[in-house]
């Protein structure tokens, strides 16, 4: 590569020169890892970081930052050694540490880990679907914060840059997602797509034929070719002029580039090889040959390479000169906006009402969370959220706000500020753009679908808890109570394979008030949680009979206490709460005594002191049953040997849920029985 239009001097290009030998030699040294993509994006990455994207690497968590998602986070080199470049804090020796134990250069980026890392990558498609969540957020925090100026005039605009493979975009997610870009018109998004042909098992073309460019366009995206160059390496300065069209187009952008992965190496290129093994001793010598730097050098970039790649550093300085001015003269307009801002960035919350609802009137728990989000949403502008294209079973529904849709949408409720966001049936996709969300970090976001469907969006839920997102799943229609619809659409399992996830909470409240303690609860902790809801109606207990609903920040609590001396204790959550308090009161008639407790989540109880959780489950009182309607796996640590679960073991049917419960023995005769037979 010669000199350019590109603004690029002789030094830019030995950067580059050198960051690929750094790539080849980090994974050579750690014996495996992800050389070739690393080699061949070098280039591509260094012209973002260095002329296209807004960031500044002493404040890595500056409001008004580009993002930059490495969607093929195999390729974890591609950002780690543009961090190095950057001044991040990475250095050489960080470098020699990648993927060993501890180091700040994991084999995959970690979010929270690394500074500069914007979102935990690896498994593929995920990236590129939050992408799509972070710049939703980036159009949503705009209407929040300065809906008068133009969008991408404003103070808190920013752009999202994506880097992603073949692999992201034949992963099904990323089609669930960039279907809804299209649709949304993120005019902020632009996705550089390296078309290399090579995955592990060889070109790609083996099982990835469909015409990339013209179903993106189907999908209403501006699309951008771009070949390589006669001697094989990226065209960096088509690549450069893409990426500034890409800031002017009013849709989202996909910048497909062919490369050949790990251009230059002389045998290893265009290999199936190169793309997740170490080039070999000889090859990467090979290479360096090539490269035109010293074969016999290991980890180098010379001091005054760097010095130049870290000139960046004044460009932030500038940028955020000029934005601090913008920012402040914002503050002086927006007052009331200004304050919402630092309550927000404070991660503070107003003190929040909710409903209180009255034992007179049963009520499911879904409709009483649709009522709880009516409340917040006139509490909290920065909540926003919607459903899988079942707002209206899932009561997800923000009733007072518009459509979040472009204004050519056509809709007459659209609104590119709106806060009901209509996702589509794609689920997965749903789940990575609330990751997105929350990782904008300037809203608060949840969605809803059906329990049984989580399993469409458990990667994404497990990448909420990987990264300590603060999202919530709505999951509605969570036992065989929903009736009819039978046993494709009843959730058996599903609470239990969530509970397994770890530092994800699972919440199932027993009525309408423990639902609402319960959004207060997930608000204030700010942790990944799935809210389970019922279809059916449930009664509303009398609080002046049993406890306060307030005990479910504890996740589990003496809901009503035994009249006499405890002969067992019964525990259990959601709908079959009410089971349990009506055997309770059928047993006090034959002078059997048990204490009811409510345990809508058994993360918040574990992380209770020892003292409470034995305050609520005494260790001495060793007959205890369980009620919930699906498999009994996470009970058993609390029923020990003497105890025993009254529970779902298979799939459930197609009948009314009366008759279900009936059918499958959950219901207080049983509950009963199994107290008296276990006496």
């Amino acid at each position: 590569m010669g000199v350019t239009s590109l603004n690029f001097d002789q030094q830019d290009f030995d950067v580059i020169r050198y960051s690929r030998a750094l790539a080849a030699d980090a994974v050579q040294t750690a014996g495996n890892g992800h050389p070739g993509t690393a080699m061949s994006l070098a280039p591509i990455a260094y012209l973002l970081f260095q002329r296209h994207l807004r960031h500044d690497p002493s404040d890595p968590a500056w409001l008004a930052r580009d993002r930059f998602v490495l969607s093929c986070g195999h390729s974890s080199l591609t950002l780690y050694t543009q961090l190095f470049l950057s001044g991040y804090g990475l250095e050489i020796a960080d470098l020699r540490e990648f993927r060993k134990l501890n180091s700040l250069t994991p084999g995959h980026p970690e979010f929270g880990h690394t500074p500069g890392v914007e979102i935990t990558t690896g498994p593929l498609g995920a990236g590129i679907s939050t992408a799509v969540g972070m710049a939703m957020a980036g159009r949503y925090v705009h209407g929040l914060l300065e809906p008068e100026t133009t969008i991408g005039d404003g103070v808190f605009d920013h752009h999202v840059y994506v880097l992603c493979s073949d692999g992201d975009l034949q992963e099904g997610i990323s089609a669930e997602a960039c279907s809804l870009a299209g649709t949304q018109q993120l005019e902020n998004l632009t996705v550089i797509y390296d078309d290399n042909r090579i995955s592990i098992e060889g070109d790609t073309h083996l099982a990835f034929t469909e015409d990339v460019s013209a179903r993106y366009r189907a999908y209403d995206w501006d699309v951008i070719e771009i070949d390589h160059l006669a001697n094989g390496d990226v065209d960096l300065e088509k690549i450069d002029a893409a990426l500034s069209k890409s800031r002017q187009s009013s849709k989202p952008t996909l910048i497909r580039v062919k490369s050949i992965i790990a251009w230059p190496a002389p045998n290893a290129r265009n290999t199936a090889k190169s793309h997740g093994s170490a080039l070999g001793i000889e090859e990467v010598a090979a290479t360096k040959v090539e490269l035109g730097i010293p074969s016999d050098e290991f980890f180098q970039m010379p001091d005054h390479l760097l010095a130049h790649a870290r000139k960046v550093k004044a460009r932030a300085t500038d940028l955020r000169k000029d934005w601090e001015h913008s920012f402040q003269a914002w503050k002086v307009r927006s007052p009331e906006r200004a304050e919402l801002l630092d309550r927000i960035v404070k991660k503070d919350l107003p003190k929040l009402r909710v409903p209180e609802f009255s034992k007179d009137k049963e009520i499911a728990t879904r409709a009483a969370s649709g009522k709880v989000i009516q409340a917040l949403a006139e509490q909290l502008p920065e909540l926003w959220g919607g459903s899988a294209d079942l707002a209206d079973s899932n009561n997800t529904t923000i009733e007072s706000s518009t459509s979040f849709l472009p204004l050519t949408s056509g809709f007459e409720q659209a609104n590119p500020y709106g806060r009901v966001i209509h996702f589509g049936i794609r689920e997965h996709a749903m789940g990575a753009i609330l990751n997105g969300i929350a990782l904008n970090g300037l809203s608060k976001a949840y969605a809803g679908t059906f329990l049984v469907f989580s399993d469409y969006m458990r990667g994404s839920v497990r990448l909420s808890a990987l990264m300590d997102l603060p999202v919530t799943y709505v999951w509605t229609h969570d036992s065989i109570g929903l009736g009819e619809d039978g046993p494709t659409h009843q959730p058996i399992e599903h609470i239990s394979a969530l509970r397994a996830i770890p530092n994800f909470s699972v919440v199932r409240p027993a009525d309408a008030n423990e639902v609402a303690y319960a959004w207060l609860e997930i608000l204030k902790r700010r942790k990944p949680a799935g809210l389970l809801l019922s279809r059916q109606n449930l009664p509303v207990f009398d609080r002046e009979d049993v406890a306060s609903a307030e005990n479910v920040s504890k996740g589990a609590y003496i809901l009503k206490e035994a009249a006499g001396n405890i002969t067992a204790i019964v525990i259990a959550t959601g709908s079959e709460v009410a089971i349990a308090l009506k055997a309770q009161a059928e047993l006090a008639q034959e002078d059997i005594h048990i204490r009811v407790v409510s345990a809508p989540c058994l993360e918040w109880f574990e992380a209770q002191d020892i003292k409470y959780r034995e305050e609520v489950l005494p260790p001495n009182i060793k007959l205890r049953v369980s009620i919930e309607a699906g498999v009994s796996q996470p009970w058993h640590k609390y029923l020990g040997f003497e105890g025993s679960a009254i529970s779902l073991e298979h799939f459930g049917a197609s009948a009314n849920a009366q008759v279900l419960y009936e059918k499958f023995g959950i219901t207080s005769d049983q509950v009963s029985n199994r107290i008296k037979s276990l006496m």
